[in-house]
């Protein structure tokens, strides 16, 4: 006889941010569930804000009867970059995830403004200057 295990339907997105890259993975489940990097999402994003932040596509992106019927597990490897950078590429694929689950999501992630790959990144430092632009003091003589 043979052992059949039946894999889970998962949904999976990226979602990056500055250097950080997040693979976001979503079931459907009883309870909500958020693991990022095997761990606990308290333990892993240590602020409040952080936390706000990673949890904004559940909470402002889903209506009332979309919260009710669905709950979700969340699983996230997320590498590169700082922490607060970490959380925007985790909002960013978990957006994405939410809307290949349900289209009509779109619309109003969209308007969140949670689809969109924020493109500020730190600007190369150019041979001839001490920074991206700062260049060294100027003097006649």
């Amino acid at each position: 006889m043979e052992n059949k295990t039946i894999k889970e339907k998962y949904i999976e997105a990226v979602g990056r941010r500055k250097t950080s890259t997040a693979r976001v993975r979503i079931w459907k489940s009883v309870k909500h569930i958020f693991i990022i990097n095997e761990r606990d999402a308290k333990e892993y994003f240590k602020t409040e804000e952080e936390r706000r932040l990673i949890a904004d596509p559940i909470i402002k992106g889903l209506t009332g009867e979309e919260k009710i019927d669905h709950k979700w597990k969340v699983e996230v490897k997320v590498s590169g970059g700082g922490a607060h950078s970490q959380a925007e590429a985790v909002r960013h694929g978990l957006a994405r995830a939410l809307v290949l689950s349900d289209i009509e999501l779109r619309g109003k992630m969209k308007t969140l403004g949670y689809l969109k790959r924020d493109p500020r990144a730190k600007e190369r430092r150019k041979f001839g200057l001490k920074k991206a632009r700062k260049a060294p003091q100027w003097s006649k003589r």
